[in-house]
């Protein structure tokens, strides 16, 4: 198979589509800023990038480092975006549901972002997806998408639970270091553990192993600079807001 294929799978035949046709609907009735329209874009931009691409083709047959980059799309990047897109009074009118007011509490969000991705990354479980393209492989990357959703949704919205800047940063600091030890592991392993790639043909001269060292090292250096940066954004408000604090008081 050519590994230069340009596809289209449901997630952009589909899911992309459908999350458009919401959101454009959403925003007549709940106006957004261009800013919000932009990162809601771009969240729609990533998808199709490692979707309607031949990063598919590769995720697919040849590299476990193109795979990680279509699940860090799902799981991180995407749902971080997509919450961001949402203006405060849509927001707040999703988060005053059942099921995002249950999915969005800290203590349950966090858990299920990190039981998403360590239990799809079990190789028998992994390499079950992979070969079931069609059916078990768009459940996992629907199933990162909500968790990632859930992860992001009490650090860039206020509703249904609020939390203080120090909380926020607290958060993701915490995301970051319970989330790493995947990354770091699928690295410093002494020998390829997904079946999938172990037995493929490997692409551009990584043998699998090569493969499964960078994709654990990239893994783990993007969620540094992204939970880094936004754990950033929010300690450095925590301390404003304790500076502002001591100044009213004293």
């Amino acid at each position: 198979m050519n590994p230069y294929v340009w596809t289209w799978n449901g997630e952009a035949l589909v899911l992309v589509p459908s999350l458009v046709v919401a959101y454009t609907l959403a925003i007549r009735l709940y106006p957004a800023p261009r800013a919000r329209l932009a990162a809601f874009g771009l969240a729609m931009g990533l998808m199709l990038a490692v979707f309607a691409t031949p990063v598919q083709t590769i995720a697919l047959h040849y590299l476990l480092t193109a795979h990680l980059l279509q699940n860090v799309v799902m799981a991180e990047w995407a749902p971080a975006l997509i919450v961001l897109a949402l203006p405060p009074a849509l927001a707040a009118a999703l988060g005053h549901t059942p099921v995002m007011r249950a999915l969005s509490r800290p203590v349950v969000a966090l858990p299920l972002w990190l039981g998403t991705y360590f239990i799809w990354h079990v190789p028998p479980a992994y390499d079950f997806a992979l070969g079931h393209p069609a059916t078990v492989l768009h459940l996992e990357h629907l199933s990162y998408l909500a968790a990632g959703v859930a992860l992001w949704w009490p650090v860039l919205q206020d509703v249904p639970h609020r939390l203080a800047n120090g909380a926020k940063a607290a958060y993701v600091f915490a995301a970051f270091v319970l989330g790493s030890p995947l990354g770091l592991l699928l690295a410093l392993l002494p020998s390829a553990v997904y079946r999938t790639y172990r037995d493929g043909q490997g692409l551009w001269g990584l043998d699998p192993l090569s493969d499964q060292q960078l994709a654990g090292l990239t893994m783990v250096g993007e969620q540094a600079v992204v939970f880094f940066a936004v754990f950033a954004v929010f300690f450095l408000r925590f301390l404003r807001d304790e500076e502002a604090r001591g100044t009213t008081l004293g």
